[in-house]
């Protein structure tokens, strides 16, 4: 099932809906809106008791349960090394695209203990970092 929330205002009412219709997970789309709200998407997630996915860790660390996506941090990073290369004289067009290389799981057992979830041990295993 999907639910619109194109503002800030929306999200209470979004998550109003998604307690109706007894959803299991929230995918938490990349949105500059959402990116701004990510504490606020926290907090109602848990207080309906929701896990939450995430596509940047910056989402976990703000209290959603768990993120797999690029590390921005890695992708600023690379994005450096271009505008380095491109001020020493290196055309745009002649510079590789490259695709993220780095993909990391994130997940807060905080999170899920708060709302009655036990993460399974092969999951906290393989998870790049664990928030407590």
């Amino acid at each position: 099932m999907s639910v619109e929330a194109n503002s800030s205002n929306d999200l209470e009412g979004a998550f109003q809906v998604l307690v109706r219709e007894r959803v299991n997970l929230v995918l938490v789309l990349s949105d500059p809106m959402f990116n701004k709200e990510n504490r606020r998407i926290a907090v109602l997630a848990a207080a309906n008791r929701l896990p939450t996915m995430h596509r940047f860790r910056e989402y976990v660390e703000a209290g959603g349960m768990m993120s797999y996506g690029v590390s921005l941090s890695a992708n600023w990073r690379r994005a450096a090394y271009y505008v380095d290369r491109i001020l020493k004289g290196s055309k745009p067009g002649d510079l590789p695209i490259e695709l993220p290389t780095k993909l990391e799981l994130v997940i807060n057992v905080s999170t899920a203990k708060a709302i009655g979830i036990a993460v399974p041990e092969q999951l906290l295993l393989r998870a790049d970092e664990v928030i407590e």
